[in-house]
C-alpha cells in the first residue's frame, strides 16, 4: 500500500459577509489570485430561494493562517471601502 501525504486540514475563519453570492466570488478571486484559500457558504435552499442570502447572509472564509494577508490585500485593493461587512463578534 502506497502512503499519501496529506495536507493538514486548515482551520477556516469567516473574513467577511456578503449579501450576494456574486459579490462574495468576485472577492473570493482577488484573494486566490493572491495565492489565499478562501471558500464562500451561503444557504438558499439550493437556489430555491435566494431571498435567504439577504438575511443570513454569505460567508466568505479563509484559512486562519492566513487571515491577516487577506485583510492586508482587500484593504490594499482599490476602492472606497473594504468589501463586504466583518463578522460581528
Amino acid at each position: 500500500m502506497r502512503h499519501v501525504r496529506r495536507r493538514p486540514v486548515p482551520e477556516w475563519v469567516v473574513l467577511r459577509i456578503f449579501s450576494y453570492q456574486h459579490e462574495a466570488e468576485v472577492v473570493k478571486s482577488v484573494l486566490e489570485g493572491s495565492g489565499i484559500e478562501a471558500m464562500t457558504i451561503g444557504d438558499d435552499c439550493g437556489a430555491l430561494d435566494p431571498a435567504l442570502s439577504l438575511v443570513r447572509g454569505v460567508r466568505l472564509l479563509v484559512a486562519a493562517d492566513q487571515l491577516e494577508r487577506a485583510e492586508e490585500i482587500l484593504l490594499s485593493h482599490p476602492g472606497d471601502d473594504p468589501p463586504g461587512e466583518p463578522p460581528s463578534e
